[in-house]
């Protein structure tokens, strides 16, 4: 029983029909000891450091802290696809027109640009204690269903990680593993693996790498972000945020994003990684690289929830059949986002928690959402009760939440000191 939607994705002079497939997995006690869970991500200027607001790791209260969330042109054409899977086969009710929704098996999944498909939902791993994550990775794969795993080398715990996929028991073709290439660290996200490649590698892209699928324990990855589009200086007094004399942020301006970027299609050449993209970026950002890329990122992960949606730039990134994927789809410990009247209304609408729309509202939109906990009845409850809101919210709900951040509630929670121009919206000057 599948329900189709069709519509045309234009890239440059073609146009390519779009299409999603989606599968959801119902949920069994899906609302099983839940709290609001909160992000605990800050926002600059609060007592965070410089770590803390780039990596997420910000410090949080006892209670909280498993509570947070990390939770191409040219003429190319294109085929989105998601695909959202339930035990019982209840059928998604997609947002998104250019979605095709089907049923499937092991959660939501998006088909990227370059064929593959990335599960919707992913486990966040950073912010936790030594110990945790490999219990929590094992869980989520073998008890819940995850199939995507987002982790970091900053956050110190790949290796755990690698662990806990292995002990799931579950093969590693089956998952879905993504990393961030940023200045000096990967993130792994979801059922699968994810790392970022940190500032301070922009010149050392495979190196970077190198280290990261040691620490995972696995020889490829399916997907591996350039983490922010800003090179740090290789050499700088610091491995991670090095300094000038100033204070300000040893950015090396002689460095250009395109050979970074060219750096991240050699590496998938050489067949290290499955899928290449990018995070952070603007749509100024990519259109430094885009011109001369051969090969289109497949996803670009964001600070994306009700409060910081970034409408155009979402819109942008489909038509260059560039997936958005939602970092702190929660926003920040103590944020109003799960107490929002709007949500709430929602929430109490449909029979679900808060925080179960927060997530859903994303996944209804074809945006990949990762919520983090090392608890199993809250990571059990994360991925279905938001995959209960993505099939239950209407076109009327995610039409008044697409609307909070205009209605005056626009708010970034993650501005890290930058003295560079990223090219978003919202953004505090920082220069």
């Amino acid at each position: 029983m599948t329900t189709l939607f069709h519509s045309t994705l234009s890239t440059s002079n073609v146009a390519s029909e779009s299409v999603a497939t989606i599968t959801l997995q119902d949920a069994q006690s899906e609302h099983a000891v839940r709290k609001f869970e909160h992000g605990s991500f800050q926002a600059s200027g609060s007592s965070t450091s410089d770590h803390d607001a780039v990596c997420g790791t910000g410090p949080l209260m006892a209670e909280e802290a498993d509570r947070s969330d990390r939770s191409s042109s040219g003429g190319r054409a294109y085929n989105t696809h998601a695909i959202v899977d339930f035990p019982h086969q209840s059928l998604i009710s997609f947002i998104d027109p250019n979605l095709e929704i089907a049923m499937s098996v092991g959660g939501p999944r998006i088909k990227l640009n370059n064929g593959a498909e990335i599960p919707a939902i992913g486990l966040g791993t950073w912010q936790s204690k030594p110990g945790e994550v490999e219990e929590a990775v094992a869980y989520a794969i073998k008890e819940v269903g995850y199939r995507h795993i987002d982790c970091a080398w900053a956050y110190g715990n790949e290796k755990e990680v690698g662990e806990g996929i292995r002990a799931s028991g579950i093969p590693r073709s089956e998952i879905f593993v993504s990393i961030y290439f940023t200045s000096v660290n990967w993130i792994p996200y979801g059922y699968g693996i994810t790392s970022k490649l940190w500032g301070t590698w922009h010149s050392r892209v495979e190196e970077c790498l190198d280290q990261t699928l040691a620490n995972l324990g696995t020889d490829y990855l399916d997907l591996y972000l350039v983490h922010w589009p800003v090179p740090l200086n290789p050499k700088g007094n610091h491995p991670l945020f090095p300094l000038l004399p100033n204070g300000k942020r040893d950015v090396d301006h002689s460095w250009d994003l395109r050979d970074t970027w060219k750096q991240m299609e050699a590496v998938l050449k050489k067949g290290k990684v499955k899928t290449i993209g990018v995070s952070n970026f603007s749509e100024a950002k990519l259109e430094e690289i885009l011109p001369t890329a051969e090969i289109v990122p497949a996803v670009d992960q964001l600070e994306l929830h009700v409060y910081n949606p970034q409408h155009k730039l979402v819109t942008y990134l489909k038509s260059k059949g560039i997936v958005p994927q939602a970092y702190s789809p929660l926003g920040s410990t103590n944020s109003p986002l799960v107490a929002d009247e709007e949500v709430v209304k929602v929430a109490a609408k449909h029979g679900l928690q808060p925080v179960d729309v927060l997530v859903g509202y994303l996944i209804a939109k074809g945006i990949v959402a990762l919520p983090k906990s090392v608890t199993p009845a809250r990571i059990s409850s994360n991925f279905t009760g938001a995959l209960s809101a993505a099939e239950k919210l209407e076109p009327a709900d995610i039409e008044n939440l697409d609307g909070l951040a205009a209605a005056g509630k626009q708010k970034r929670f993650i501005t890290p000191p930058w003295p560079v121009e990223l090219g978003f919206e919202h953004w505090p000057q920082l220069l």
